[in-house]
């Protein structure tokens, strides 16, 4: 298993919905990656992490798993912010995971029914990707080497789509060739759009399909559906045109600012968080445009899913000039705008009304605020 793969084997690994006789889950690992200690935790209870200690990159552990899960396998060091090895795994109760790495780049999974068909299915969706992990790493080395973003992201679109292509046929192959493993459910995810997923289930023995890993595809569609579905509504609601919903929230000196009090002129609403890596990317160039079109617009920075003390911290550590309030964790601002990323940029008109909406941190907005100001 690459780490390029390794998105799609964590969304494939998560919430197997099978059950076995015993509730633990029994690990070997044996790598040449590691040290002698090891922490495992699963995302459904972060706080209950379980350590282990081996030697030489060698271990072997029970775990208690009720149902399947995922879980991590974390070097200790990553909790303090430093470099680290980490592996993610289906937890699937009642069987045996064997883990080994060579080096840092792959891992395999393999050991008892469940996990030796999910390896294979593995081996062949990576033999499939290998292509795409090229053109990939290609683009990251453009990058690293300094060609403008934007250059590096025609490439990508221009590029990416028969590669991906080839590794959603590698999975379809899989589980027209092996209807009856569950590992073929188990890879259903990995697919990404509801219908290549729906149609897949449809390649499915009865058993499979209605067995006991139903809950692993059936929970991955619902929750994609879900999200589709969330971000319909945010488009409404952040579509132009629409009335900037007001609020009102306390500045950086305690005092109560509210959104229609800047009425009449450009506002850009920015959605971020200290702990928002990308937010804070973007400062610099949000600084620039500032100051380059000063007095054209104002900026209301809204910090969100952070301590008051952070925020204030973060502000200051950053010398951010603008309008910033505090967006505390009981407010219904972010479901009165729709937000689900940060950072997202909603540009006011001095109307009152939404002009444009950004979501990330993309060059788009830059160049948004060149044709409104730059005239």
């Amino acid at each position: 298993m690459k780490k390029i793969l390794l998105g799609l084997a964590l969304t494939a690994a998560a919430n197997i919905g099978c059950t076995a006789d015993s509730n633990k889950l029994h690990v070997k690992m044996n790598t040449k990656t590691v040290g002698d200690t090891i922490v495992v935790l699963s995302p459904e209870n972060p706080d209950n992490r379980q350590t282990f200690t081996g030697k030489g990159g060698v271990f072997e552990f029970d775990i208690d798993v009720p149902t399947v899960t995922t879980i991590y396998l974390v070097e200790p060091q990553m909790f303090r912010g430093l470099p680290g090895q980490q592996y993610v795994i289906p937890a699937v109760p009642g069987e045996e995971a064997v883990l080994t790495a060579e080096n840092a780049e792959r891992y395999d999974i393999d050991g008892s029914t469940f996990y030796a068909q999910y390896h294979e299915a593995d081996l062949t969706i990576e033999e499939a990707g290998k292509e795409q992990g090229a053109f990939m790493q290609k683009l990251q080395e453009m990058m690293a080497n300094g060609v403008p973003r934007d250059s590096v992201m025609r490439l990508y679109q221009a590029g990416i789509e028969p590669l991906q292509q080839k590794v959603e046929d590698a999975i379809t192959g899989f589980i027209k060739a092996h209807p009856d493993y569950e590992a073929s459910a188990a890879i259903i995810p990995q697919l990404q759009d509801v219908d290549k997923m729906k149609a897949a289930v449809a390649l499915l023995s009865p058993a499979v399909r209605d067995g006991r890993c139903k809950p692993l595809y059936q929970n991955a569609i619902d929750e994609i559906e879900a999200q589709q579905k969330a971000e319909d509504e945010a488009a409404k609601k952040q579509a132009a045109g629409i009335e900037a919903p007001d609020f009102t929230l306390n500045d950086l000196n305690g005092k109560p600012l509210s959104l229609s009090s800047l009425r009449g002129k450009y506002v850009i609403i920015d959605f971020w968080g200290s702990w928002c890596g990308w937010c804070i990317k973007g400062f610099p160039e949000m600084k620039e445009y500032y100051k380059k079109y000063a007095g054209k617009f104002e900026i209301l920075g809204v910090d969100c899913n952070d301590t008051e003390a952070k925020w204030k911290a973060a502000v200051e550590k950053h010398e951010l000039p603008w309008l910033h309030v505090y967006n505390p964790r009981d407010s219904k601002v972010l479901e009165q705008y729709g937000i689900q990323g940060f950072p997202t940029k909603i540009i006011v008109g001095p109307d009152g009304k939404i002009v444009k909406t950004i979501v990330g941190e993309d060059h788009a907005f830059y160049t948004l605020l060149d044709e409104l100001f730059g005239r």
